[in-house]
């Protein structure tokens, strides 16, 4: 599969404190490389739920302009869209059928069929199924089959994770997207959009438990021996930070979250006592004094009430310390605090570290993408080329290519025999384009594309505190 053939995939995720929209397709390394890239504020999302459906339009039709602005050329129809909040809810199940033919290798099919019949199962009213994920396989008596593809046997089942939501939450959702002019591909999990991005096959056979801390919630995704075995969303994210700030030191909430971004840390024990942010006073009022130290306690008090929920999920699940070789993986807005890392390792008693998409993306693609905030929008991308991929494969291999051949002969009657061969040529449709003519469009459209973004990124920059 050339790259000419690679489809363009867009990741539309849709946060609490905002929106981007990412377009991207795979080069011949298997590498994404992003053709246009768009954010803007967001202001119809609480906690990780779309609340107004109006201003959620407008910000996704604002994201949708800016990454259209960094690349013109860019034609948006489709979009793999992030759910998260704190309706999202897990099950775990086991589902088998009886094969027609136990003397067949099991197919694709019956497999599809089996994940298909766990659709069925009954859920709480108003809630509906987001997604069907198979764990272990098994096969007769045979347990722990990861592809059972192949296998011969009269049985086969699995242990499934349904993963469910609010029906009107996801109303909204789909609701928000078609208003905004485009048909949504796939809803998907958050935490696993944001694990695709940022864990590698050794993290998924370590075993390791994903935290995406996003504004409104934050996601948790554990991996074990190869598999989803649990997810959950928490839901105190870092707007629940901001707001701590707010009220417990008496500032307005664009304020807060400066102070939070520049000066906040995640550990009070290393911030130091004796510095000081000055706040301007209010219409006349005298400015304010706020200490580093103050700030960074309240920053700690609610990551600490964040991790300690990831405690409580790994023991619900059975995982400790022991188990989860890989550690934590932060990623998400919130991972960037200061010293989160050592808080996080201090209370999960698990190694941590910070989760960048870095892994995925060509060498070509802007700084700005590789902060943690854009897992989740990447995730997405690389989930539609997953499913993409799946169905090539399944095309590929139930079809075979029918070949045109460049040429047809017809015979035409000549004076001397009655029959002549001649050659009618295929009509071109397309031009050649020589190496050199290739590189000099590649570089003339990312040049385009960059500076169009470096745009959009100045006029976007925060204001530093005085």
């Amino acid at each position: 599969m050339s790259q000419n053939d690679s489809p363009i995939i867009v990741g539309l995720d849709i946060g609490t404190t905002k929106i981007a929209a990412i377009a991207g397709r795979k080069n011949e390394f298997g590498k994404l490389e992003i053709l246009g890239f768009g954010r803007a504020n967001s202001n119809g999302v609480q906690h990780g739920q779309v609340l107004n459906i109006d201003q959620t339009i407008k910000a996704i039709q604002q994201a949708l302009q800016n990454c259209q602005l960094s690349n013109p050329d860019l034609e948006i129809n489709e979009v793999y869209v992030g759910i998260a909040g704190h309706h999202i809810k897990s099950l775990q199940t086991r589902g088998d059928q009886v094969r027609q033919d136990a003397e067949n290798e099991i197919q694709a099919w019956e497999i599809d069929q089996l994940i298909n019949n766990q659709r069925k199962t009954f859920i709480p009213a108003g809630d509906q199924i987001i997604d069907v994920i198979p764990q272990e396989f098994h096969v007769d008596n045979n347990q722990n089959i990861k592809d059972p593809i192949g296998v011969n046997g009269v049985k086969v089942g699995a242990n499934f994770l349904i993963l469910t939501g609010d029906r009107n939450a996801i109303r909204n959702i789909n609701r928000s997207v078609e208003r905004s002019g485009l048909t949504t591909k796939d809803l998907v999990l958050q935490p696993l959009a944001s694990a695709s991005a940022v864990m590698s096959d050794i993290d998924l056979e370590a075993g390791v438990a994903i935290l995406d801390i996003g504004g409104g919630t934050s996601d948790l995704a554990v991996f074990y021996d190869g598999i989803l075995k649990h997810t959950a969303v928490i839901p105190f994210g870092g707007e629940n930070i901001t707001n701590d700030i707010r009220m417990g030191l008496g500032v307005l909430k664009s304020q807060a979250e400066a102070m939070k971004v520049q000066f906040g840390s995640a550990l009070a024990d290393e911030a130091k006592a004796n510095a000081y942010v000055t706040i301007p006073g209010l219409k006349g009022m005298p400015a304010k004094e706020i200490s580093v130290k103050s700030l960074a306690g309240i920053i700690q008090a609610r990551m600490s009430e964040i991790l300690d929920f990831v405690t409580y999920h790994l023991k619900q699940v059975g995982l400790d310390s022991r188990m989860l070789n890989g550690g934590v993986i932060l990623t998400g807005g919130g991972s960037q605090l200061k010293h989160l890392i050592q808080l996080t390792e201090y209370i999960t008693g698990l190694n941590a570290r910070i989760g960048l998409p870095n892994e995925h993306l060509a060498p070509n693609h802007i700084d700005e993408l590789k902060k943690p905030m854009y897992s989740t929008c990447i995730g997405l991308i690389l989930k539609g080329y997953n499913d993409y991929e799946q169905n090539y494969k399944v095309f590929t291999e139930t079809y075979k290519r029918v070949e045109v051949p460049k040429s047809l002969t017809v015979n035409q009657p000549t004076a001397a025999n009655g029959l002549t061969s001649q050659k009618v040529e295929k009509p071109v449709v397309a031009t050649t384009l020589t190496p050199e003519q290739i590189e000099k469009r590649k570089s003339k459209f990312w040049d385009r594309f960059k500076n169009n973004l470096i745009e959009i990124f100045s006029e976007e920059e925060d204001k530093p505190l005085h």
